[in-house]
């Protein structure tokens, strides 16, 4: 989007490995490159034009799919970085609108760049007014996420102006319009499936405050938003701002590189993330947690969690990516407690459940030498659920906060000079070749 989101330097040679096949003596050289964080990449570009075969990586679990410059994830030390600052420094002393453009132009923003940012941002929030009657085509028991879907799509009809992919300024203008809509968009999904008017968004808050006041807000009454309650859902938002190349932004990354607008871009995030692999995480922990009941059930349920045998698994511990302490889920931790605390809510069964269910795991000898910590969806669920947000719409608020990230990373694809339309290759184990045989010989 600008000079300043740059990448600090492009990926070094740093040697070069030779892949010999040994049946036929062919040998091809392929250069290793090293970025300025994390394990060095192959560079396999030229293997199947000097070899004739592809590499096969199924969920691309050792495949490096981009450079870039915005997420760094060191899973066994437990580190994220957002362009080389730690998840916990931004957590506790930058918000949401902070990081956004972090995330988006490279560096923190000083105060009259944060200033206009937060300004320029504010006064997108609404939406066209014929979205209104674009909602009033779902059905009242729709899910939130394929509104959201729905909602998101459409408005590359609406905002034609901005859809030029190949002009930074358009882009800037769309990245600006999303990251102010999507709560707006959020808000009224919400309200649509429980019946109440839309609330329109105000300029006099800010982001996370702007949309605690969309989502509970009615207009019979004044609305005071609690600053304990939009400190813990602007946290909520930092943390999942970006995560590297995760399914979602790959999927928008993969969108992308068809030239295809940002509007249907993030989309295909947003149906992505709904997958419960993916962003349903935080609502599966809730529905574990029912499962599991009382606190005098836990054991039970632990012994289960252990037995390999058993279907049964504990949500919202342990992580794909993380092998030790999921370095989101510390700061989430004290939002947690700080939430429950000022609700008065730590006695509501199925969170004093949770909290029992955290204590007991982090002395559990099993977990702690497995390090099944709890992670941020663990904490994540607790925290909405408290707050009086339905399960349906955990996964929507994922959404809101995940979209200046996949903007951040469509950005950086649009202007990386070696990206190429997305296109994997297959390991065919089809029939061969065969003749036709006619309908009466068959």
């Amino acid at each position: 989007m600008s000079e300043s989101a740059s990448k600090i330097g492009a990926p070094e040679t740093s040697k070069i490995i030779t892949l010999t096949d040994t049946q036929n003596g062919l040998s091809v050289e392929l250069p290793v490159l090293s970025g300025t964080s994390g394990p060095n990449v192959i560079d396999i570009r030229r293997l199947y034009a000097e070899t004739g075969m592809f590499t096969y990586d199924p969920g691309f679990t050792s495949t490096g799919s981009a450079e870039s410059a915005i997420t760094f994830i060191d899973g066994e030390a437990g580190i994220l970085l957002h362009r080389g600052y730690s998840i916990e420094d931004l957590a506790e002393h930058s918000d949401f609108m902070d990081v956004s453009y972090l995330l988006l132009y490279g560096e923190l923003p000083n105060k009259p760049q944060r200033d206009k940012f937060a300004h320029d941002v504010s006064y997108h929030t609404m939406l066209h007014e014929q979205l209104t009657y674009f909602y009033r085509g779902f059905r009242r028991d729709a899910h939130p996420m394929a509104i959201m879907i729905g909602v998101v799509g459409a408005l590359s009809a609406f905002y034609h102006d901005s859809l030029d992919i190949n002009d930074a300024r358009q882009r800037e203008i769309t990245s600006y319009r999303l990251i102010a809509k999507m709560p707006t968009i959020a808000a009224m999904a919400y309200k649509y499936s429980i019946g109440q008017p839309f609330i329109y968004p105000r300029n006099d808050l800010n982001y996370a405050e702007n949309f605690l006041h969309m989502l509970f807000a009615v207009p019979a009454e004044e609305y005071d938003v609690n600053p304990v309650l939009a400190r813990a859902v602007d946290r909520i938002l930092i943390l999942h701002a970006d995560h590297e190349q995760n399914a979602s932004t790959s999927t928008v990354r993969l969108a992308g590189s068809s030239g295809a607008n940002p509007f249907a871009c993030i989309a295909a995030g947003i149906a992505s993330l709904w997958g419960p692999a993916h962003g349903g995480a935080n609502e599966a922990v809730l529905r574990m947690l029912e499962e599991i009941g009382s606190v005098e059930r836990i054991p039970e349920f632990l012994e289960r969690a252990k037995d390999k045998d058993d279907p049964f698994r504990l949500m919202g511990f342990g992580h794909r990516v993380y092998k030790n302490y999921d370095p989101r889920a510390s700061v989430m931790r004290t939002s947690a407690h700080e939430v429950l605390e000022e609700l008065g809510v730590q006695n509501e069964p199925l969170l004093k459940l949770a909290m029992e269910l955290e204590k007991i795991a982090l002395e559990d000898p099993y977990f702690v030498e497995r390090k099944l910590f709890p992670n941020v969806d663990f904490y994540s669920g607790i925290i909405l659920r408290a707050m009086g947000i339905p399960m349906d719409l955990f996964t929507v608020i994922f959404a809101v906060a995940r979209t200046v990230g996949w903007l951040a990373q469509w950005n950086e694809m649009i202007e990386d000079p070696s990206q190429k339309i997305g296109r994997p290759r297959q390991l065919y184990t089809g029939a061969p070749k065969r003749d036709y045989v006619s309908i009466d010989q068959r």
